[in-house]
Formats: structure tokens, sequence, C-alpha cells
């Protein structure tokens, strides 16, 4: 389970920025989830909860913002969104795909008492 990894990296990198800040409580935290990232929403929660406890992300709400898959299809010169990695551009059915997004786990804003 890689979500218990991810959630003590993400602990530390918000405890980080409590210290710079001076704040005692993190109330909400808004996390971007790539629909491609292998990272499961409640198995995130879950990690969390137990990873956030003594900290100052105990009873953080977690919120997640899913962000679809894109790619650049070469052949018909547009971004399109995709729903797995190797998969056809949905317009012109080529396979001469870049990825753009997709994969992302990210923080994207943090609240606080």
């Amino acid at each position: 389970m890689h979500e218990l990894s991810l959630c003590q990296n993400m602990l530390e990198i918000v405890e980080n920025q409590c210290r710079q800040h001076n704040i005692n409580q993190v109330t909400d935290l808004w996390l971007e989830i790539g629909a491609l990232s292998c990272v499961e929403p409640e198995a995130l929660s879950f990690c969390f909860e137990i990873s956030a406890k003594g900290t100052a992300l105990e009873n953080c709400s977690l919120h997640f913002i899913h962000v679809p898959a894109q790619a650049w299809c070469w052949n018909c010169q547009k971004t399109v969104e995709i729903a797995a990695e190797q998969q056809q551009c949905p317009l012109c059915h080529g396979i001469h795909l870049q990825r753009q997004s997709g994969d992302e786990l990210r923080i994207k804003e943090i609240a606080y008492k």
C-alpha cells in the first residue's frame, strides 16, 4: 500500500509549512489526484487519518480534486482526454500520444486555524 508512504510525505511537507508560518492546526487539505496516478482516495484517507494523529493535521478534512488524464496527439495536433496509458486518440484514433497530465498527486490548498 503505497498510500501510506504518500501520506507520510504529505504530512512532512505540510508540517514544514506549519512550522514556517506558525500554524498550529490544519483544518482542511485539498489534493489533486490524477486519473492515472494509481492512488486510491479511500486508502489515502484511511492512511492519512492514522498518520495524522498527534500532528497539526489531526482531524483535518481531506478534499480530493479529480484531474483527468490528458495527452497531446501528434497526429491531429490536439490535446485530448484519455482514460488509460496506452489509449488511442479519441478524435483521430492515432496512437502517437504524449501524456500531459493525469499521474499527479499534488497538494493544492491548505486551510488552517
